[in-house]
């Protein structure tokens, strides 16, 4: 059974994470797949808009911690940072439909998304700096732009989960809707961003985009630093700890 899903329907290609028993955490395969199918959908003229959904009542629990740990990201190559590269220079409309819970890129992701529909139980979360790391995606950029400087600090430092609803109140999402009504909005916007003129709705995206500073230069920086924590005493620690389900002891 693939883990990333991918299908092609009326100029919308929708990405699905497909691995409900682990609430669809990502490994490095499944991000090579959606570099792949990111980088093809670039080129391809039938697509106009990219769907992005979970499977099994959740969006992504974010990396799958001992696959990270067993396939640290060294280089830019790397699958992880091939597909930040594809959803930060994406030139057609991104869309998600989040479910459950967003777990680190789960949201960052959603940053670089141009519409993003939550359902009311959704819960996101950005606890990089729980786990001796830093944000990634030019989160660091990205979320203060959007929410202001002290709720990004209380989302970035704190990385306590919050609700769909404060999504909504600081504009991380465009709408809060039930479960069962989620595909369906999130589906309809799609259907209309895909009837319109394709190179009229890529040109304003282009524009909308250049006011959000140096996504490339601040995501090489979190780059560096991110791979440096994953070396670091207090990764191990922070993730060891995780693992055993305890506290973690920072000295």
């Amino acid at each position: 059974m693939s883990e990333i899903l991918t299908s092609q329907a009326d100029g919308i290609l929708t990405i699905g994470f497909n691995r409900p028993d682990k609430k669809n955490a990502l490994t490095s395969a499944m991000y090579a797949a959606l570099a792949d199918a990111l980088e093809a959908a670039e080129s391809d003229e039938a697509v106009r808009v990219i769907f992005f959904t979970g499977s099994g009542g959740a969006f992504t629990a974010g990396n799958d911690l001992q696959d990270f740990l067993n396939n640290p990201p060294q280089g830019d190559d790397t699958p992880v940072f091939r597909f930040l590269r594809a959803i930060s220079t994406a030139s057609k409309p991104l869309i998600a439909a989040v479910s459950g819970v967003a777990v680190g890129v789960g949201t960052t992701m959603l940053l670089h998304c141009d519409l993003v529909y939550a359902a009311d139980d959704a819960k996101l979360s950005l606890p990089f700096v729980n786990l001796a790391l830093v944000p990634e995606a030019a989160s660091s950029l990205l979320l203060p732009a959007m929410v202001g400087y002290h709720r990004a600090a209380e989302l970035l430092l704190l990385g306590e989960p919050f609700t769909a609803a404060t999504a909504k109140e600081y504009g991380i999402v465009n709408a809060v809707v039930s479960g069962e009504q989620l595909l369906e909005t999130a589906m309809a916007a799609a259907r209309k961003i895909a009837a319109k003129p394709p190179t009229a709705v890529r040109l304003t995206k282009q524009l909308l985009r250049q006011s959000r500073g140096d996504i490339a230069g601040q995501m090489a920086a979190e780059g560096a630093h991110f791979r440096a924590q994953l070396k670091s005493a207090e990764a191990r620690e922070a993730m060891t700890a995780f693992f055993e389900k305890r506290p973690p002891k920072f000295s």
